[in-house]
């Protein structure tokens, strides 16, 4: 590329949306995207080009070049001359540790491409599934690139026709993945395929890459390129075939513009009135539209307080300008725009639709928040919601009284800049309870951060949160409010699996209010398994929880069918065995009776009948807990096997499948996760370090009945309630 000024050439691409590319990359920990990302910066004159591949310049914490791992997403913007044009390639670069899985999903939220990267060594694991599925949900289109391939040759000597069929299993692996968790009208569209280049392979370490356009352009051909390896030629290599080229090429050829990919995302992540002029301006990613626009990140700066990186999807946001931030119901003024250049932002007088920039000012936003005009306020963006929920948590208080101001608003700011983790306050015992996807993903983002700030603190030891569910129908259940002038009639009973299953997937929306006639929902419910007169009656779903009205014609049940739903959501939140989430639970209003007066059936009297009966309902259900499981993946050398099987086995796991590949014995287990404290350590100490574990899944089965009195009379006492098991006669 000829010699530009980088900074005024983003400046002019910024405002010609078909001509930029917001892409991240995605891959299981460990592959190799953080220097696979430094060589594409090297291209863009942003690092030496020696450095690449060793510098990990996205990997800008002191924190993150200790671990070797990349906790938070970081963003950068480059220029790539391609077929005669020039593009802004605007790249995000996000972990691959499933405990910071959080940065993933928002980050696939500010894309629309991503480039997948697979070791061809290890080929597709378990977090390559996760962070797919996830840029998928999103409605983010994939490029393979498969890395390490000079391992193939180097180390495992491989011949020409092995590397191939290695290379087809991981692309064949890539396609099953796509079919399976695209939506219809993207399952064959979105294949990768060798062919027409949506496929490269290379070293992101030793800066080549290749692809069979590339072959086709330069005339080099594979056998060149093995022969270069074998030789230790690999300089001489990435001159001749150079990764940032080979991939940059890629990504403009494939990866779709703003254009291209705002008129199919808009309708799936934004759920407002598909024919109204914010819509349509966010389709034409119009630049003098009305302002919509989302947040992605919060991120902690020095000497700006916070930079949000925000998706711009129609109109601009300008330095000065006053913005409204719907999640928040506030206006905020706008302190400064700029865009990225890794951790460096360039100031910017305004950024229009279709790009990704930095915002200082708005102060009060948190990941997920919409942005837009106030005198034009929008409906929100759907909630960036990550596959897994948080299932450990950590109680924290400050060793030192004087210091809890300050962690309240460490806490109050973690929690806008990763939503993954979830801040409350236990209202019994005044601690800080901090919820996460896992051990590592609490000690990194909350304790270690803390500590860098000088804040001492004490932290209880790994809770893990339960879920309470019901297992068979309860009789009809009355509650009677305090006044006895209002009666309410229920019953309870388990959701269908299949709804559930259905729920999980997907499928069906897990949180959804039903105001009026919704046709669309009734239909995927009765498809999953729900009777036709059930699915008619939903009136709300709450956290894979159902509300159902079956009453015929009662009389001001509309004045105060709201309490019902709060009553009913208090109740879910809080269940009755031990105060844990519920999940799987259909309650069903049978009949009502209610006092012609308002006066007579206001919140104190219709909220503790629902809640009572509710409560009552499950209790009759025979209500038990759920204890969350982790189906991992152990990898480990095959004279380590038996150690590792020991080690699932003495945690009440269930081993699940065992293979073996490459030499090595891989290990499907399913762990309870109040087991898995620790397992990273003693699995290393059982293998001697060479044994690891991934996380493919997170799911909720009952616990063993022997476990079920003494795990609630624990978390009971933890909560500061009575220590005895809840009956009927019991509860309020």
């Amino acid at each position: 590329m000829a010699k530009i000024d980088l900074t005024e050439k983003i400046k002019e691409l910024m405002y010609k949306p078909q001509n930029i590319r917001n892409i991240g990359t995605i891959a299981h920990i460990d592959h190799g995207k953080t220097t696979f990302s430094d060589n594409l910066l090297a291209r863009a004159g942003m690092i030496s080009e020696d450095l690449a591949g060793r510098q990990l310049y996205l990997d800008f914490t002191e924190q993150e070049q200790e671990r070797g791992i990349t906790i938070w997403a970081a963003n950068a913007s480059m220029v790539h001359e391609y077929e005669g044009d020039y593009y802004l390639v605007n790249l995000i670069d996000t972990p691959g540790h499933v405990d910071f899985g959080g940065d993933v999903t928002r980050a696939m939220r500010a894309v629309d491409g991503a480039i997948l990267i697979v070791c061809a060594v290890e080929g597709v694991m378990p977090q390559t599934e996760t962070v797919l599925r996830q840029s998928l949900r999103e409605r983010v289109k994939p490029v393979l690139f498969i890395n390490k391939v000079d391992r193939l040759i180097k180390e495992l000597k491989l011949t020409p026709q092995q590397m191939q069929e290695r290379f087809k299993k991981i692309i064949d692996e890539v396609n099953f993945l796509i079919q399976k968790y695209a939506e219809p009208q993207f399952k064959t569209k979105w294949l990768v395929n060798v062919e027409d280049g949506s496929v490269a392979f290379g070293s992101a370490l030793h800066n080549w890459a290749i692809s069979v356009p590339f072959m086709k352009k330069t005339g080099i051909t594979f056998n060149e390129i093995i022969e270069h390896i074998q030789k230790d030629e690999v300089e001489e290599l990435a001159k001749k075939a150079p990764l940032h080229e080979v991939v940059l090429d890629m990504i403009v050829k494939h990866l779709p513009s703003p254009k291209e990919a705002q008129p199919y995302r808009i309708p799936k992540i934004w759920k407002g009135d598909i024919e109204s002029e914010v819509a349509k301006d966010m389709m034409d990613v119009n630049p003098k539209g009305k302002l919509a626009a989302v947040v992605t990140k919060m991120i902690p700066d020095p000497h700006a307080g916070f930079v949000a990186t925000v998706r711009i999807f129609s109109g601009k946001i300008s330095k000065g300008q006053v913005v409204y931030l719907v999640g928040q119901h506030k206006e905020q003024r706008v302190q400064q725009v700029s865009i990225y250049k890794g951790p460096r932002r360039i100031p910017v007088d305004e950024v229009t639709a279709g790009n990704i920039a930095g915002v200082v000012g708005l102060t009060d936003a948190f990941a997920g928040e919409t942005v837009c005009q106030p005198d034009h306020i929008i409906a929100p963006f759907e909630e960036i919601r990550h596959l897994f929920e948080p299932v450990v948590t950590k109680a924290i208080e400050p060793k030192n009284p004087k210091d809890l101001t300050k962690l309240i608003n460490f806490l109050k700011k973690l929690a806008r800049e990763d939503t993954t983790i979830k801040v409350k306050i236990n209202e019994e015992t005044g601690e800080y309870l901090v919820s996460g996807l896992g051990e590592l993903h609490i000690e990194a983002k909350v304790e270690r951060v803390l500590k860098e700030q000088g804040l001492d603190i004490i932290t209880s030891e790994p809770i893990v949160v339960y879920r309470e569910t019901v297992e068979k129908q309860s009789p009809v259940i009355e509650g009677k409010s305090p006044n006895k002038h209002n009666k309410f009639y229920f019953v309870v009973e388990p959701l269908e699996k299949s709804v559930l299953d259905a729920m999980n997937n997907d499928v069906i929306p897990d949180n959804i209010e039903v105001k009026r006639k919704n046709l669309e929902l009734q239909k995927l419910l009765v498809d999953n398994g729900m009777s036709s007169e059930d699915a008619k009656g939903v009136i709300l779903i709450y956290n894979k929880n159902v509300l159902i009205d079956a009453t015929k014609g009662v009389q001001y049940l509309n004045e105060v069918i709201e309490m019902v739903k709060e009553g009913f959501r208090n109740v879910m939140d809080e269940g009755p065995l031990a105060k844990e989430p519920c999940v799987g639970v259909k309650v069903k209003l049978v009949d009502a009776e209610l006092h012609e007066d308002p006066v007579h059936r206001g919140p104190g009297q219709v909220l503790p009948a629902v809640r009572y009966a509710i409560r009552t309902g499950m209790l009759k259900g025979d209500a038990t807990l759920l204890e969350p499981k982790q189906i991992i993946r152990i990898d480990v050398p095959m004279e380590s096997m038996g150690s590792a099987l020991k080690l699932v086995q003495n945690r009440r796991g269930q081993i699940l499948e065992i293979k073996e590949e490459r030499g090595a014995s891989i290990i499907i287990a399913k762990v309870p996760v109040s087991e898995m404290f620790g397992f990273n350590s003693a699995l290393k100490s059982a293998t001697e370090g060479k044994g690891f574990y991934s996380l493919i899944d997170v799911v909720f089965e009952k616990l063993p009945k022997e476990l079920r009195d003494p795990t609630i009379l624990k978390i009971r006492k933890r909560k500061g309630m009575k220590e005895e098991i809840p009956t009927i006669e019991g509860e309020e």
